[in-house]
């Protein structure tokens, strides 16, 4: 069984009619694309595993221990690896009461 019109005129504007289907198609799937990556540029990063809370003023010294993504970190903190961390801890700077960062290092 054939669907297809048996004469070429006709099979000719049906060619025509499936390009210009197939170029909005791909127009689309650019447009698509184009939206998907603004979207994924907007997931912000993931927060570090461990900050240090920064004091106001000009020295800007650590005064804190977070763990990272601690809502108690404030705007004033800095990254810093696992072992930065149980170092500032071993040596007396305070754990956050929130996040705990000493549990979570093993540091008790």
């Amino acid at each position: 069984m054939n669907d297809l019109p048996p004469d070429l005129s006709r099979l000719r504007t049906l060619e025509t009619w499936l390009q210009l289907t197939l170029d909005r198609v791909r127009q689309q799937i650019v447009v698509a694309e184009q939206r998907a990556a603004q979207q994924q540029r907007a997931i912000p990063p993931p927060p570090p595993d461990w900050v240090l809370q920064l004091s106001i003023g000009g020295e800007g010294r650590p005064i804190a221990v977070h763990a990272g993504g601690c809502p108690s970190a404030g705007r004033r903190a800095r990254p810093v690896s696992r072992d930065q961390a149980m170092r500032a801890l071993t040596e007396g700077l305070e754990p956050c009461a929130l996040c705990r960062p000493d549990t979570e290092l093993g540091i008790l």
